[in-house]
């Protein structure tokens, strides 16, 4: 059974995820004082978003991003619950970067608060939790 059974399912926690990360002052400060942006495209259900420092932006026409990462919704609640390891995930395909991976892979340490509230966000939102 899927993670996520709709699009506004992963649209009520994917935005807030990033959020949280925005808010986080060291990982605000890397992507103000980078320029980075990145466009996250889920599948199974589709969701895009675009994070940069302005925020989040859900849906509407592809931005110009530094990075693009595409993966399956329920490739991406294996990924915050931990039970995929970003560097496995990309070795075997299930996350496609375009762009920097190097880029990827040294924020990935920064990425902590996310990680640690994402098992509330997706328990709020319905999403039920991995066995």
């Amino acid at each position: 059974m899927p993670a996520f059974t709709s699009q506004a399912q992963a649209a009520a926690v994917f935005p807030q995820l990033f959020e949280i990360l925005l808010e986080d002052p060291q990982f605000g400060a890397i992507v103000r004082d980078r320029g980075l942006s990145v466009r996250f495209v889920h599948t199974k259900p589709d969701l895009q978003l675009h994070v940069d420092a302005d925020g989040v932006r859900v849906g509407g026409p592809p931005a110009p991003a530094s990075l693009t990462i595409t993966m399956s919704c329920d490739t991406a609640d294996a990924l915050w619950t931990g039970r995929l390891l970003m560097p496995v995930a990309v070795a075997t395909g299930r996350i496609r970067i375009k762009g920097s991976v190097a880029t990827v892979v040294e924020f990935v340490p920064l990425l902590r608060p996310a990680f640690d509230r994402y098992p509330e966000l997706a328990a709020a939102a319905g999403v039920p939790a991995a066995s």
